[in-house]
């Protein structure tokens, strides 16, 4: 049926302008685009609102029956295509309100009745962001359980902990790998703390004071699966708060996402040698033959930056508005939709990467203890003995700076060199016998001993980092019931 347009443009606002706006208005104000990805949550608010106006006696059974009916159509066309936006319409809203009026005529105007185009775009970026945060969180998970399996693989791997990128202490390989699904854990939790607060529903606020229609926003939220209506129109139609720490959640899981980039970048450099990248994740170089690049870590790290910057640019953004909607916020929704694409395009690649890489077992713990990395083990081996720690501390300091100067490693020292260094490395001598290494120095400096004794809560001990994987497996798996709409 025809919308009775005349042929021209259809505008939701154009009764108090005598004519049209200008081509470069028009070219600015047009957000159709970027905005037509919310189509099916806008469908959506209109079939909860029909139902509304229904209940208030705007609509009779049959107007709602057709109107219902008309909603279906129109998207399933939107979803095969039969139906787009044209250069023509403005917004979302336009396009679907288009579409309404060609298979109702001046029924499909009724929808209007008391909501806005403020009130929509509101709810239709609230539902956009709670379906795909669920999206974003089940890539997480996919993620975070590539990383386990690689940590229960190397449990009892040892690998160098590092500070400043030096060898620190010798840690499990696999508490390493845990230490990233605990980032990925915590922005998880952020996420699902968010959903709490986004889900607020401000469809029914119109414009920005309600309606004096007699319209039931608690129960629009109800149906649209938000927990409660909002309760001010004002701040209904303005807040953006819920994209802004969208985008902050969005912008910490890059972060992480690049931390772990940064670490397979060294890991699979020939300095580092700990990992090796399947085909399928690496690529080559177009002049030397022999590379293999870790592109997807790169990239990773790379797209930190954007997540970062939509987080500022909306943030600059919402500074100064006053209340209450304002035509500035048309751009809360280009960052939102980027960031939510960025992290559906990192998290499965870094999730194949990682589920895929082969771990150099041997050249972790070859590496394990180098750089004097059991130095810690040793001061803390005669603080058990009485000995203060700042003395402790001074003497393998001092233990160190010999085997620097004689091209020796701990293991390699004698008693009698230990003794040389500092009598607290020897016990006291019984009547008749020479002193002797002190009781301890010798498992102290093996690599395995030292994992072992780190066996405090949150600790590198192997039996630790397995109580830490069953905990962190059934975080997960919780994580992946509530994306699932399960919890």
């Amino acid at each position: 049926m025809a919308d009775n347009s005349g042929g021209k443009p259809l505008r939701l606002w154009g009764g108090r302008f005598e004519g049209g706006p200008s081509d470069a208005l028009q070219r600015l104000s047009v957000s159709v685009q970027f905005d037509w990805r919310l189509a099916p949550y806008d469908l959506l608010g209109s079939r909860a609102h029909a139902r509304v106006l229904h209940r208030a006696g705007l609509l009779t059974d049959d107007e709602l029956r057709r109107m219902l009916e008309a909603l279906d159509d129109l998207e399933q066309a939107c979803k095969t295509g039969e139906f787009r936006p044209t250069v023509a319409d403005e917004d979302v809203h336009t396009a679907l309100e288009r579409g309404l009026l060609e298979r109702l005529g001046s029924l499909g105007g009724k929808l209007r009745a008391g909501r806005s185009r403020n009130d929509q775009i509101a709810t239709d970026l609230r539902l956009y962001l709670r379906d795909h945060v669920r999206r974003i969180v089940s890539r997480i998970v996919e993620l975070e359980t590539a990383l386990m399996n690689q940590a229960e693989q190397h449990a009892d791997t040892a690998a160098p902990g590092m500070t400043h990128l030096q060898h620190a202490q010798p840690v499990s390989f696999g508490h390493q790998l845990l230490a990233h699904v605990h980032a990925f854990a915590r922005d998880v939790d952020r996420l699902r703390d968010w959903d709490r607060r986004a889900a607020i529903s401000p469809l029914g606020s119109g414009a920005l004071a309600g309606s004096s229609l007699p319209l039931d926003p608690q129960a629009v939220a109800k149906e649209l699966g938000f927990t409660a209506a909002a309760p001010n129109s004002m701040d209904a139609v303005a807040d953006r708060d819920f994209a802004a720490e969208f985008l902050f959640c969005a912008a910490m899981i890059g972060v992480h996402l690049s931390r772990l980039g940064e670490e397979i970048v060294l890991w699979a450099s020939q300095e580092f040698r700990w990992i090796e990248m399947d085909d399928a994740y690496s690529t080559g170089s177009s002049i030397m033959p022999q590379k293999k690049n870790p592109d997807v870590a790169e990239l990773a790290r790379g797209k930190s930056g954007r997540l970062i910057g939509n987080l500022m640019s909306l943030l600059t953004t919402l500074k100064g508005l006053p209340l209450t909607y304002n035509r500035d916020l048309q751009e809360d929704k280009e960052p939102v939709f980027d960031a939510v694409d960025t992290l559906l395009l990192v998290l499965p690649a870094m999730a194949g990467l990682i589920a895929t890489m082969r771990v150099n077992t041997a050249r972790l713990e070859q590496s394990a203890p180098e750089g004097f990395a059991l130095a810690t083990d040793l001061a803390e081996l005669l603080v058990r003995k009485g000995v203060p720690f700042r003395e402790a501390h001074e003497a393998v300091g001092h233990l160190v700076v010999y085997c620097q100067v004689n091209d020796k490693d701990f293991a390699d020292l004698t008693g009698e060199e230990l003794a040389k260094v500092s009598p607290h490395f020897t016990s006291a001598p019984a009547a008749g016998v020479d002193g002797t290494d002190l009781p301890g120095v010798r498992e102290v400096l093996s690599v395995p001993g030292a994992l072992a004794a780190r066996k405090a809560y949150g600790g590198t001990a192997p039996d630790r980092v397995r109580e830490q994987l069953a905990a962190l497996r059934e975080v997960v798996d919780a994580q992946a019931a509530w994306a699932n709409g399960n919890a």
